[in-house]
């Protein structure tokens, strides 16, 4: 899954000599958690809620409301903005840019194509939306974890068992991450099932691994059956 896909094209910008005032008014219109700053068309810095709070911070203790007010409409954002800040392609994966947002504690990043453009901007909410597209949660089905023996076909034999019930695939997803040695962690999301047929099905799907939970986001049902993770 690619920035490109899942990044805002439409993106709201300010220029180097707008005031504070304008940025925090585009920030809470537009419900922005990362405004780009512009300076003859090109970015050169960003400005979040953590600048503007820096920038008021140490005056605000000791203004009155219409002083900060006034200081507020006198600092430029070029005064409060980060330089320089973290970019990514509109190529880069969305795994990618997460984990680039982690590693800097930042909560989005512009999204600059091949000629030094502002293409777009992505953000911890346009990962939340990708994530929720990929793992299928508006469908409301059954979610299924298991941890199986990581072998050829075992993945196969879960789905299989899922399929013969009439159940259509919406997500699979694996990962050994605190799965035990020579396992893995699976984790299915299935719609259309027969809720009558279910617990044959579980039965069914216990023989082929360890299920360790299900979540039926249809019914608000959830049960354990084993310990989810492996903490090491």
């Amino acid at each position: 899954m690619l920035v490109k896909y899942w990044m805002r094209k439409a993106v709201i910008t300010v220029n180097v000599g707008d005031s504070m005032q304008e940025a925090i008014n585009r920030m809470k219109e537009y419900f922005l958690q990362l405004l780009p700053v512009l300076k003859d068309g090109k970015l050169v810095g960003v400005i979040t809620d953590r600048d503007l709070k820096r920038a008021s911070a140490s005056d605000a203790t000791s203004l009155d409301m219409h002083e900060l007010a006034y200081l507020i409409a006198k600092i430029k954002c070029e005064e409060i903005m980060t330089k320089n800040p973290i970019t990514v392609p509109p190529d880069f994966t969305l795994e990618e840019t997460a984990a680039l947002l982690l590693h800097h504690k930042i909560s989005g990043a512009p999204v600059m194509d091949k000629g030094g453009r502002l293409a777009g901007v992505i953000g911890q909410r346009d990962i939340y939306r990708a994530l929720l597209s990929l793992t299928g949660f508006e469908k409301r089905g059954l979610q299924l974890a298991f941890s199986i023996v990581d072998g050829p076909g075992s993945i196969k034999q879960l789905t299989d068992v899922i399929r013969n019930y009439g159940g259509r695939l919406v997500s699979v997803l694996s990962s050994y991450e605190r799965a035990a040695p020579g396992h893995r962690l699976v984790y299915i999301r299935a719609y259309n099932l027969d809720r009558g047929q279910a617990p044959k099905m579980i039965e069914e799907l216990k023989t082929k691994g360890t299920l360790l939970y299900l979540v039926d986001h249809r019914e608000g049902a959830r049960e354990e059956f084993a310990e989810s993770e492996r903490v090491e």
